[in-house]
Formats: structure tokens, sequence, C-alpha cells
């Protein structure tokens, strides 16, 4: 190769920058999936305190607005509680490969609690298929039982999604969501324990 069709350093560099936007741009909408944790696999460490969430029986039904204690337990303590897919993708901010998730597809009526703490999440009524293996939804079942943080991780800035009562990762929340909303709240089953709404 001569001189002049050799490639240069910088042209490498940026083709490999953007074939790295292009995995994650494919992995996030719900390509292969990624498992993926936060640096060196450590857990999110809660701190305690109070939270206010509201409370919601299995059909849905709004019950009350309570405060409650923020649930911490060492990592054996979620270990022995949890499956190590659940304990991944909770406390260590994982996500599980698209289209594996026991909810992913659920379409009976119910609503989605942690996995971890059982607050109520997100209601069937909400959810939506979204195309990407991951369960969907377009507005938790309440503003108050999620939180919000920003996620920095796989060369990106996204909001994560957590459990406000015991810190579990959830998943993220993008705008590119159907009506009413515009959001989509893009879940791992692994984070959620749906319960069938009762027969009537």
């Amino acid at each position: 190769m001569t001189v002049e069709t050799q490639p240069s350093r910088r042209a490498f560099l940026f083709a490999a920058g953007a074939a790295g936007i292009g995995a994650t741009w494919w992995l996030t909408r719900g390509g292969w999936g990624v498992v993926s944790a936060t640096v060196g696999g450590s857990t999110r460490k809660s701190q305690p305190g109070e939270v206010t969430i509201v409370e919601f029986s299995d059909d849905g039904k709004r019950l009350r607005k309570v405060k409650v204690a923020r649930i911490i337990k060492t990592d054996d303590e979620w270990k022995k509680q949890l499956t190590p897919l659940q304990f991944h993708v909770t406390r260590q901010a994982g996500t599980e490969r698209a289209y594996t998730g026991a909810t992913w597809d659920t379409k009976e009526p119910g609503i989605y609690r942690c996995v971890c703490c059982d607050t109520a999440l997100f209601s069937s009524k909400t959810k939506f298929e979204s195309g990407t293996g991951w369960p969907s939804f377009w507005e938790p079942i309440a503003r108050e039982n999620v939180r919000e943080e920003s996620d920095r991780g796989l060369g990106m800035v996204r909001t994560e999604i957590l459990c406000p009562r015991c810190d579990a990762h959830l998943g993220h929340v993008f705008e590119d969501g159907p009506p009413p909303t515009g959001l989509r709240y893009c879940m791992n089953s692994a984070a959620l324990r749906f319960a069938k709404a009762p027969e009537k």
C-alpha cells in the first residue's frame, strides 16, 4: 500500500468511534441486548431515610399516598432474595437480553411491581409494543413511584429509572414513545414482578 492510499490515524479513530456509537444505538433500540454493570460490578449504595409512594391494589386501584422507610440490604441479603439475573439487573444496573424477559410480551391486565420491594411501578393500561424486546410503558403508575437519574454510561447520556424505595435499577426512559406522553419507559423484565389483576 502506498503512502497516498494508507488511511490516516484520525480517519481510523473516527470510524472506530462511529462504529461504537452505532453499536450502542442498535443495542438500546432493541438489537441483541447487552448485559452491562456499573464500573467494577459494584452495587448501588442506598441511603437511609423515607420516601413518599402511592400504594395500588393488583387491579390498579389507587389506594393511598404513604411515607415509607427506604429499604437497605447488603449484597448477601439481596442475593438470597433474588435470582442471579435479578441481582445483576437491579443491584448492578445490568440489562437483560432483548426478547428474553418473562414479561416483555405479556398482555394480561394487572400491574408491574418492583421485584425487590413490591412497590407498584407500571400498569398494563400504559404498556405498548415498542419493538425493542423489553417491556415498555408510556408512563409510570404514579410519578412518586419512580425516580430518575442521569446515566452517562455506554458513551452517551440517558435517563435511568429506579425504584425510589429500594434503589433498584429498572431501565431507562426515552422520548420516542406513543401519545399521550411521547415517552418510552424501557424496563427490564428481571426488575419487575407482574401481579395479574384478580378475576371479576
